[in-house]
């Protein structure tokens, strides 16, 4: 009697761990959700924009963290979004960031976006997440006057003084259909300053010049080809600066656009719970150290920067986006033209 018992017992304690690893077994298949202890598993795909430094360390620390391989593409705005119109028959993205707010809305506009709150909510600036809660700032840039100190050893003119004759020929801007950052700014600027279309005219008369996106036109300024940047990304200035450029960094009197850096869930997400970790990752401790190191204006209102203007330090335009939205394209297109 007292072996048959045992061997009942042994025969249930079989069964029950059987059907334990038959419950784990099958979590792992599901790539991206969460297995029966809670723990995530799988991939999670990101695409974001530069500084490429901080996207491989925020891959990086999140693998280390959760497990999760991160599979990244990075872009500048505009070939992230032409990347996700060509795979909109077979979505690939998670997580999308983005360098420009009014791309993300777009984005939201057309529904492509799911709802989520993130962790620490309560801490990210105010403004830098939307009333549904589908963009989220997770760091941002402002765009600034950047100098090249060798030609121009000082400089705190207005955006409106730079058509004045003693910069002629000296001023480039980069090309807002190709950075989001200055595309967002020039909407900002129409739509802020009563002035602003006139203002954007008198540059093109002055000898304003688009070298290319943010990058190109940086360089062209800091091997003095040009003088002075208008509408310079500040955190390539000042990491530029770090390494011993000759540039300098200000923003006009006037204000000028801090520009949010969207991170968003798409709805077509394959690994859903684990781009939900990777939005609260972002707004952690950790993530958020690295944004304010990248040079960029952290998301959360509690995280300082040491090296660079904090956001309390910037004169802003007021920025109402949802009619910046509808004329960012446009207004981008006709600096364009105007410059040609």
């Amino acid at each position: 009697m007292m072996k048959k018992r045992i061997v009942c017992l042994l025969l249930a304690l079989c069964l029950c761990f059987g059907v334990a690893a038959c419950g784990q077994k099958e979590g792992e298949k599901q790539s991206g959700d969460a297995d029966k202890r809670g723990k995530l598993t799988g991939k999670v795909t990101v695409y974001m924009p530069s500084p490429a430094g901080l996207a491989d360390k925020l891959a990086a620390a999140f693998c280390e963290k959760t497990g999760v391989e991160v599979e990244q593409f990075q872009g500048t705005t505009g070939e992230i979004l032409a990347r996700l119109e060509a795979e909109q028959a077979n979505p690939v993205a998670d997580v999308v960031i983005l360098a420009s707010w009014s791309d993300g809305l777009t984005l939201k506009a057309d529904g492509q976006l799911a709802s989520y709150t993130p962790a620490d909510v309560d801490k990210i600036n105010k403004g830098w997440i939307d009333s549904d809660n589908t963009l989220f700032g997770y760091s941002a840039s402002a765009v600034a006057v950047i100098y090249n100190t060798t030609l121009v050893p000082e400089l705190s003119a207005d955006w409106k003084d730079l058509a004045d004759t003693q910069y002629k020929d000296m001023i480039a801007i980069p090309d807002p259909e190709k950075s989001g950052a200055c595309k967002d700014f020039l909407a900002g600027f129409v739509t802020g300053l009563d002035d602003g279309e006139e203002i954007i005219e008198s540059w093109a008369e002055n000898g304003l010049v688009v070298p290319g996106a943010n990058k190109a036109a940086l360089e062209a300024v800091t091997t003095g080809e040009k003088g002075i940047l208008i509408a310079g990304v500040d955190y390539n200035a000042y990491s530029s600066m770090q390494k011993g450029e000759p540039l300098n960094i200000y923003y006009p009197a006037s204000g000028t656009v801090v520009n949010p850096r969207p991170a968003v869930i798409l709805k077509t997400a394959p690994n859903m719970d684990n781009a939900k970790a990777f939005i609260d990752f972002l707004f952690s401790d950790e993530a958020q150290k690295m944004v304010a190191e990248a040079y960029l204006l952290p998301g959360r209102s509690d995280v300082k920067c040491e090296s660079r203007s904090n956001l309390d330090e910037i004169p802003q335009i007021p920025t109402d986006w949802d009619n910046m939205m509808s004329i960012a394209s446009e207004t981008a297109a006709n600096l364009n033209n105007l410059c040609r």
